[in-house]
């Protein structure tokens, strides 16, 4: 009976390894990578450095529902000083990046990230989407679902 337990044990183990579900310890964080470092863009106003943390065509689905897509670099960006003006943002903070499902090419991962005010007061909390796909130049993010504005 045991040697049939642990055979079927193997079979699971080694399926998971087979569809990615199970990714090696690197893939998490090399796939998070461009998270952080579009936060560190974002809260540097810096969208030169935003724009190089994206893979094209980079997709968002925004607050309303609509889809945002900008085809390459050019399109990409963020108008801070709107931001600034409708909303009072400061800065941002990148509260827990989770994992949720993998493959060697493809991470979904879940973000919480909330919105200060210069005085230093939270006034959002996010949760929202992030897919991050591997191509030639590496880890990039590809698409974004948040009800953020």
């Amino acid at each position: 009976m045991k040697p049939v337990l642990i055979a079927a044990a193997a079979l699971a183990v080694s399926g998971l390894f087979a569809t990615g579900a199970q990714p090696p310890a690197s893939r998490e964080a090399d796939a998070r990578a461009p998270i952080d470092a579009f936060f560190r863009a974002f809260n540097a106003r810096d969208n030169e450095a935003l724009k190089k943390t994206l893979h094209y065509p980079h997709v968002r689905i925004n607050e309303a529902g609509g889809v945002n897509v900008w085809k390459d670099a050019s399109e990409a960006g963020t108008n801070f000083d709107a931001l600034t003006r409708s909303e009072g943002w400061a800065r941002s903070s990148l509260d827990s990046v989770t994992m949720r499902a993998n493959d060697p090419v493809k991470v979904h991962f879940e973000v919480v990230f909330s919105r200060y005010k210069a005085d230093g007061a939270k006034y959002a909390t996010y949760q929202s989407l992030w897919i991050v796909t591997k191509k030639d130049d590496g880890w990039g993010i590809q698409a974004r679902s948040s009800f953020a504005p």
